[in-house]
């Protein structure tokens, strides 16, 4: 028996379909905001220092708050060095002018620095050799975060920021030998601190820089997060609160944004 010609051509066209169906591309799965725990310490205004646990998204602003120092770095005190692990909101540290300021906050954070993230991001580690920057600086070797920054300027930088002092990230001054990146494959605890104004003190013998977000966090947040973000901090309402920077930045445009 003779087949429709209608019949033909819609079975045609079915086999067609079905073939276009499996070659055409499947529409990719967008990955899931990857969530991180956050650990905070607070001194209030009443002089009570409390301690509380945030789950918030895993972005860099919120991960930069965090990821300066690593377990046993020294900070420089009146009463002498203290680890970082330590040094709670209420103690003092002193400053770069020698000033002895109250730490009002301290954040950390624990991560894996080689495991990629939902974006493929690592978060390496820097590790710098005892004398590498002159005598005792550092005393006894350090290993910094990814958000830690320290005051000096690299060779390769030199012609954009000159001699004036800027604070630059750790990282930038790799050179695989006194300065080395590391991606440890297991956990790392590592910490942060904010004082009444962003400030740079002393650790291990280096001047790394206290927390502050930079002056294009405004730009760099969106609206819905931002309170997300205030939440973390409880001696800040705004993104006002953290002031102005003591000096500029290398590396995120703060440059441009304080000569404008």
């Amino acid at each position: 028996m003779t087949i429709p010609s209608s019949l033909a051509r819609a079975a045609r066209n079915a086999i067609e379909t079905t073939a276009m169906l499996r070659e055409a591309p499947r529409p990719v799965a967008k990955p899931k905001a990857q969530l991180r725990r956050y650990e905070v310490s607070s001194l209030l205004k009443n002089g009570n220092v409390v301690q509380t646990r945030h789950i918030a998204p895993a972005l860099p602003m919120f991960e930069d708050a965090f990821c300066a120092f690593t377990r046993g770095s020294l900070v420089e005190t009146e009463h002498g060095p203290m680890a970082i692990e330590d040094l709670m909101p209420g103690d003092t540290v002193l400053t770069q002018d020698g000033a002895s300021e109250t730490v009002l906050w301290k954040g950390s954070v624990t991560l894996i620095p080689g495991r990629p993230d939902s974006r493929g991001r690592t978060r390496p580690l820097t590790r710098v050799t005892a004398d590498t920057f002159g005598m005792q600086k550092p005393m006894s070797g350090v290993i910094a975060g990814p958000a830690a920054r320290i005051v000096g300027t690299p060779t390769h930088l030199r012609h954009l920021y000159g001699n004036d002092p800027i604070l630059t990230p750790v990282s930038e001054f790799q050179d695989g030998t006194g300065v080395i990146e590391t991606m440890p494959p297991t956990p790392v605890e590592l910490f942060h601190i904010c004082l009444k104004r962003h400030s740079v003190i002393r650790v291990d013998g280096l001047q790394f820089e206290t927390y502050h977000p930079g002056v294009n966090a405004v730009r760099m947040i969106s609206h819905s997060l931002r309170s997300v973000y205030l939440n973390l901090f409880a001696h800040i309402e705004s993104l006002n609160d953290f002031g102005p920077l003591l000096m500029p930045r290398a590396g995120d445009g703060e440059i441009d944004a304080m000569t404008a």
